[in-house]
């Protein structure tokens, strides 16, 4: 007579192996920066835009005091 209990706990086991590759493989995809970069790219050239527009003023409000 074989005990069902091992074969549960190594089904669990593969279970949540698997489970845990799937969340690494999310986690991956989710802090691919050059990913993320890409489908922000307007607002990020927007921000940056406006940011060195903003520098450019002050530095030059600086100079023509």
């Amino acid at each position: 007579m074989t005990d069902p209990l091992p074969n549960a706990l190594e089904q669990r086991a593969a279970s949540e192996r698997q489970r845990l590759h799937h969340s690494v493989s999310e986690l991956r995809e989710h802090l691919d920066v050059q990913k993320t970069a890409r489908s922000y790219i307007w607002r990020i050239s927007a921000v940056v835009g406006l940011l060195a527009l903003a520098v450019g003023y002050g530095i030059a409000g600086a100079f023509t005091e």
